[in-house]
């Protein structure tokens, strides 16, 4: 009988242990969890802050893409930063004759390979303070350091966006929040 009750112990321990490990794996986007095991489309539908990238990855056909092997890594902008745009711009993105803007502006926010914040601070110190990244879409996003642990985003129109939430990582990449919409010229 005690072996039975030691064994029963090892057993809720290690579920235990196995919870708490995989909790630390997981960082809260929109109020959920992004699970690290999932891909960057599956996580991304779960958060509420990012409702609208979803609705715009999808309409600019690029799910199949972005559930694929990659790596690719993300600057995904917020709702609030899609809201910030001049009134109209959203919708009139979402439009089927406009598929080619917006899929213009999507592929702005991604970059081949993964590339984690320390990654990208390496190679902003290598840069002397600014790192050139070019795009899946062909287009160049600099990156600079604001403060010893922050990185901002520059677009090629001039605006920059801040990395809000760091290194959420996916089976294929990594996200990287940002509270602006990076916009090519």
């Amino acid at each position: 009988m005690a072996m039975i009750k030691l064994m029963t112990a090892l057993l809720i321990a290690s579920a235990l242990t196995a919870s708490v490990a995989i909790a630390d794996d997981t960082v809260m986007v929109g109020g959920q969890s992004m699970f690290p095991a999932r891909d960057i489309v599956d996580n991304a539908v779960n958060s509420a802050d990012h409702t609208t990238l979803v609705a715009a990855v999808k309409a600019a056909g690029l799910v199949d893409t972005l559930k694929g092997k990659g790596p690719f890594t993300v600057f995904a902008p917020t709702n609030a930063a899609f809201a910030r745009l001049p009134a109209g711009t959203v919708d009139t993105l979402l439009k089927a004759e406009n598929k080619a803007a917006l899929t213009k502006v999507l592929t702005y926010h991604v970059v081949a390979g993964k590339w984690s914040a320390a990654d990208i601070m390496a190679l902003i110190k290598k840069g002397g303070g600014k790192a050139e990244i070019k795009t899946v879409s062909g287009g160049t996003l600099w990156a600079m350091q604001n403060g010893p642990m922050n990185v901002v985003l520059k677009d090629e129109k001039g605006d920059i966006a801040n990395i809000s939430t760091y290194d959420v990582f996916q089976s294929n990449g990594v996200i990287h929040v940002v509270d602006t919409v990076l916009l090519p010229k």
